[in-house]
């Protein structure tokens, strides 16, 4: 599985990191989400996917 944002539609709300923050953070003072783990293990699948759908932008991009 590979993650990734689109950073022309990201909004910075954050709410990915609320289901999956081994993969995704919101740094103080940033505008965006930042990428942890592009590649995270297979046992996370469920969160990152929760997470997605938790983006109100609809900016997370899961490849398998």
């Amino acid at each position: 599985m590979h993650v990734t944002v689109d950073y022309e539609v990201c909004e910075g709300h954050g709410q990915c990191l609320l289901a999956a923050p081994e993969v995704f953070d919101l740094p103080d003072g940033a505008d965006q989400v930042v990428v942890l783990n592009p590649d995270p293990p297979e046992t996370q699948r469920q969160l990152v996917i929760q997470a997605a759908a938790m983006c109100p932008a609809q900016a997370i991009r899961i490849l398998n």
